[in-house]
């Protein structure tokens, strides 16, 4: 871990390296089952990231049952079916197309926008589609709060997945997540990160 990372951060070298550092995608892991006070754990630190206006568009299908995880598997890419199939359990991360409709209770002093947003689809696809993904990243840091690590996966048939998982659910899945305890150690080294010059900006 860097001198400069030390110098700047409110947070012990341990918590830097489970949240930033040390952590990595997993695909294999342990056959070890991830509990429902875990669940919760992530999604309690999940919903305290902040979104515009406070709108929570992200929804959690956890995926969990044998019935459930053939049906997520046949829509996986090839490449993502078997490790899906034997994670301890997968999370399908997607944002609810009537996010606004919950407006009132997420951002009462102007519950009366509710209808703003319901009369705008576009606004209300775009505000609820870019806030989901944000809060996507607070999830996976959360996992690793958990003590568990995660596997981002892009490669699904999301409109079918959501025509089977989400029946009668207004949902547009864009994350599949493979969680669990890592097994063993990475398979090759943590790949380069651009640097500060390359990646930002300063005006």
């Amino acid at each position: 871990m860097s001198d400069s990372i030390l110098q700047s951060s409110a947070l012990e070298p341990a918590v830097l390296g489970q949240l930033f550092v040390e952590a990595r995608t997993v695909a294999e892991f342990k056959d070890e089952p991830v509990t429902g006070d875990q669940l919760q754990a992530i999604y309690d630190l999940t919903k305290m990231g902040p979104t515009a206006m406070n709108i929570q568009p992200l929804r959690i299908t956890w995926v969990r049952s044998p019935e459930a995880r053939e049906r997520l598997v046949k829509h996986m890419a090839p490449g993502n079916q078997s490790k899906t199939a034997a994670a301890p359990l997968v999370a399908v991360l997607s944002y609810d197309r009537t996010w606004h409709e919950h407006f009132p209770t997420v951002f009462p002093p102007a519950a009366e926008r509710a209808a703003d947003f319901a009369a705008n689809p576009e606004l209300s696809s775009v505000m609820g589609n870019n806030n989901a993904h944000l809060q996507a990243g607070y999830f996976l840091l959360a996992v690793r709060a958990a003590g568990l690590a995660a596997g981002p996966m892009g490669g699904f048939d999301a409109a079918g997945l959501d025509a089977d998982l989400h029946q009668g659910l207004d949902r547009q899945s864009f994350l599949v997540v493979n969680i669990g305890v890592p097994a063993g150690a990475p398979r090759h080294p943590r790949l380069p990160r651009l640097d500060y010059a390359t990646a930002t900006t300063e005006l």
